[in-house]
């Protein structure tokens, strides 16, 4: 190889193969943190290790020394500045490999009895007929289904309810003369949980404009957890569903139905077929 010629590096198939592996594992971070404020202080610390690299290759051993300093120090204080981005991250990896607790995921299968958050019939039925009312009559609402994180630290910051999840309840909870009304309501194990529930605020830049608070909210809860939301917007009356940090529009009470309905059912159709 040339490198080899100029005696500068000797690499090997496994070096060319770690080389490949961090370049993937840069551009998968690139990808998660674009649009992000973390963006800029990640291409920060991608420049104090390029120096690093470079005085090590250089034999250049006072800089060295500091730039590794300044990365043994910094590694500790990234941990706390990245500590949300870091548990986000962790638990899409978590989703994405098929780790949850839902009956679908490795998890569920070895521990069996998770999942107990999925919704009835009944209570699907009672929440999608509150959202189409709420819809015609541009009643805005926050609702939170909470899968397998309990969101502790998300309803403690409400009012608890502690009822069965019916129809007339949700609207009244949401009328904006309701002391309720402002905020987020959670429920769980066919449930209303809580109500009047603050929720962590998305900081992804590249949503639509067209977005109001409520659904940069309902992003932030999805991005940190597998709960899903419904958004019902004050001004348009539509519905929203965002589950995993992405936001889906909802044409009809149907489409809502199926959104809400078990996620293992579809596994199970399969394997009956």
């Amino acid at each position: 190889m040339l490198l080899e010629i100029l005696g500068f590096l000797r690499l090997s198939f496994i070096d060319i193969l770690d080389i490949v592996v961090v370049a993937l594992l840069i551009y998968l971070i690139f990808r998660w943190l674009k649009g992000t404020p973390a963006m800029n202080i990640f291409s920060a610390i991608l420049f104090l290790l390029a120096i690093r690299v470079v005085a090590e290759l250089l034999n250049m051993k006072l800089l060295s020394s500091l730039m590794g300093t300044i990365v043994d120090i910094g590694a500790i204080a990234l941990i706390v500045i990245f500590q949300p981005e870091i548990r986000q991250f962790l638990g899409r990896v978590g989703r994405g490999a098929g780790l949850s607790q839902r009956k679908g995921g490795l998890l569920g299968k070895l521990f069996k009895g998770t999942g107990g958050n999925d919704l009835t019939d009944e209570s699907i039925t009672e929440l999608v007929t509150a959202c189409h009312d709420m819809a015609e009559t541009l009643t805005g609402a926050l609702i939170v289904i909470l899968r397998t994180n309990e969101l502790s630290d998300v309803i403690a910051t409400g009012d608890r309810v502690n009822a069965n999840i019916k129809c007339r309840l949700i609207e009244n909870i949401f009328y904006k003369n309701s002391p309720l009304h402002d905020g987020a309501m959670v429920i769980g194990g066919n449930r209303i949980i809580a109500a009047r529930c603050t929720l962590p605020m998305s900081n992804n830049s590249s949503l639509p404009a067209k977005y109001g608070m409520r659904h940069k909210s309902a992003v932030g809860v999805t991005e940190r957890s597998d709960a899903d939301v419904i958004v019902v917007s004050e001004q348009r009356g539509t519905i929203s569903f965002v589950t995993d940090g992405k936001i889906f529009p909802i044409d009809n009470i149907n489409e809502l139905r199926l959104r809400l309905a078990p996620k293992e059912e579809d596994g199970d159709k399969d394997e009956q077929a």
